[in-house]
Formats: C-alpha cells, sequence, structure tokens
C-alpha cells in the first residue's frame, strides 16, 4: 500500500488535493483519475474513491478536509462520539465543522462551518475524524436548543451512554464564554452532578402547586418506616399524598428501583398514597399532570378550586 491509498484508507475514502500534490500526484494526475472515475469529487478540493453516494463518515471527513484544519462540530461531533442510529442527529443534515475564529470558511450546500475561539484546547486531532470535546460540543448544542425536554434528553442520553459526565460538562460551561441560559444549565448539571433534584423540585413549587393554586406541601418532611427515617419530597398529610420528585435521568441500578419501591409502599401501609413524577411531568407538561394531581387531592378530601396558570392552561 502506498502513501496515497494508505491516507484514503485512514480517511475513509476521502483525500485532499493538497494531500495528492504532497504525495507526487500533480494536476495532470488528478485530472485522469476524475475522468476514470477513480475518484469523485465531493467538496472543492476534497475527493471521495468512488462515485457512488456517501457514507455520513465520509461527509464528516469530507467537510474536515475541506475547511483544514478543522473538526466536527455541534451535533455533528456528538454523532461521531454517539455512533451510528443517534437520534438527536439526522445523518442525511448538515455536517457542521468548527474552524478558528480568525478564519473565513465559505459553507457549502451540506456544510455549515462554526468559528470558534481557541480551536487547539478544544479540539481532539488524533480522533478520526478530529472532532471537538464531547463536553464542549454537548454545550454548544445545549445551548441552542430552546425547549428544556430536548435539552435534558441530549444530556440523558450522552450520560447514559457514558460518554461524559455531569461535572465535566460543569466545567466546559464554566470554560465557555457567552452561553445563553447559563444558569439553567449550569443548575440542572449541578444538580445531577451532586445527585438531587432541586432543580426539579423548585419547577414543581413554581410551574404546579403556585401556579395552579394547589394546597401548600410539606417539603422534605420526615417520616419514620422499617427502613428508619425517610424524607418525602412534598407531602399533603391532610389529604394523605406524598410526591417524591425522581430528578435522575435514569435509575443507578435495580436496588435502587427497588428500595424506591419499598418507599411507596412504606407510604401506602402508613395511609399515604405516592405519585412519583420525573423531568417530563413537571417540565414538559405541568398543567396535565396538575389535572391528576388535583383528582388525586380531591379523592383525600381537597376542596380547593385550583386556577388556570394561563391562556394556554388545560387544567
Amino acid at each position: 500500500m502506498d502513501e496515497v491509498e494508505r491516507i484514503r484508507w485512514l480517511q475513509s475514502g476521502v483525500i485532499a488535493r493538497r494531500q495528492l500534490l504532497a504525495h507526487g500526484v500533480g494536476p495532470a494526475g488528478i485530472e485522469r483519475a476524475l475522468r476514470r472515475r477513480e475518484l469523485a469529487r465531493i467538496l472543492p478540493g476534497v475527493f471521495l474513491d468512488h462515485t457512488g453516494e456517501p457514507t455520513w463518515l465520509q461527509r464528516a471527513w469530507a467537510g474536515v478536509l475541506y475547511a483544514w484544519p478543522a473538526a466536527l462540530a455541534g451535533r455533528t461531533a456528538l454523532r461521531a462520539v454517539a455512533g451510528p442510529g443517534w437520534r438527536h442527529h439526522d445523518d442525511e443534515g448538515p455536517v457542521d465543522v468548527a474552524v478558528d475564529v480568525s478564519r473565513t470558511v465559505r459553507p457549502q450546500s451540506w456544510l455549515r462551518p462554526v468559528r470558534v475561539t481557541q480551536l487547539d484546547e478544544v479540539v481532539l486531532w488524533n480522533s478520526a475524524p478530529p472532532r471537538l470535546r464531547t463536553e464542549v460540543a454537548a454545550i454548544s448544542v445545549v445551548a441552542a436548543i430552546s425547549d428544556p425536554m430536548r435539552r435534558i434528553a441530549v444530556l440523558a442520553d450522552l450520560w447514559q451512554a457514558r460518554r461524559t459526565t455531569p461535572s465535566r460538562l460543569l466545567r466546559a460551561l464554566h470554560a465557555t464564554p457567552r452561553v445563553r441560559d447559563r444558569a439553567w444549565i449550569d443548575s440542572v448539571l449541578t444538580d445531577l452532578a451532586a445527585g438531587t433534584c432541586s432543580v426539579l423540585e423548585h419547577r414543581y413549587l413554581t410551574d404546579i402547586e403556585r401556579a395552579h393554586g394547589l394546597p401548600w406541601g410539606h417539603r422534605q418532611a420526615g417520616r419514620v418506616t422499617v427502613q428508619g427515617m425517610v424524607l418525602r419530597d412534598v407531602t399533603y398529610e391532610r389529604f394523605g399524598l406524598d410526591v417524591e420528585l425522581d430528578g435522575r435521568l435514569f435509575h443507578d441500578s435495580a436496588g435502587q428501583r427497588d428500595r424506591d419501591l419499598d418507599r411507596d409502599l412504606d407510604a401506602a401501609a402508613l395511609g399515604s398514597g405516592t405519585v412519583r413524577l420525573g423531568w417530563g411531568q413537571v417540565f414538559d407538561r405541568p398543567c396535565l399532570t396538575t389535572s391528576r394531581l388535583v383528582q388525586v387531592l380531591r379523592r383525600g378530601g381537597w376542596s380547593g378550586l385550583p386556577r388556570r396558570c394561563g391562556p394556554e392552561c388545560s387544567l
């Protein structure tokens, strides 16, 4: 295998004009290979070793070589980390590549250059293709999303796949200037890193309990059970209801899930029912969640009148 073949093999069949010239293939040789269909243009100055449709990986390589020095950015970088089939990425969509902020690279039909400060410090140049560090790419993707549940889903998938950790994401966030909704992202990551759900508890208080005029619940009320003293997130003692706010994006283990079920059973044995709510019920559909809670509270004897939180409220 000669050097040109080795480079094409390392780059999934993609090679740049400058690489061919550097290894003895002159302009006439390049044109001859194009006429013989041994090469096909995929981007200006970048060639593919076949004439069929390029794969996602070949388009990713082509984007990096076209904008070189460059690296995969944003969702494209996360797709490289997560692998094929990642639900937050359309492989037919554009390829995002990061270039230094001092450069201007012309976009192409399916290629989006992104200018990044201190490029060398945030790129894994030894990746194939080179890409932004997972945490840097993740922060840029999450900051560009407006829907809280979609933000959380991206973070959850990366964490569950063990591609990063909340602590590493926090460090990247603190090192990144001008991040939209920095305080919100910081709060979520801080709570996830600590294994707590205070962000979820606060949103439950403001968007469900207060916004809809529900009775006030006791926070972190202690209760003696067969497991010892157990704290409940929100307790409506007069109406026989405990609300547990599960801020974990997935259960840590079957053992943890088993302990949660035991807590719920203990509450039932002491005369309280338990409702366990997660991110989706609180952040994504608080009005629908409230309407269900009202039914539970009424069965426990609550006779108050809930209120709509706004003109679009479905209560």
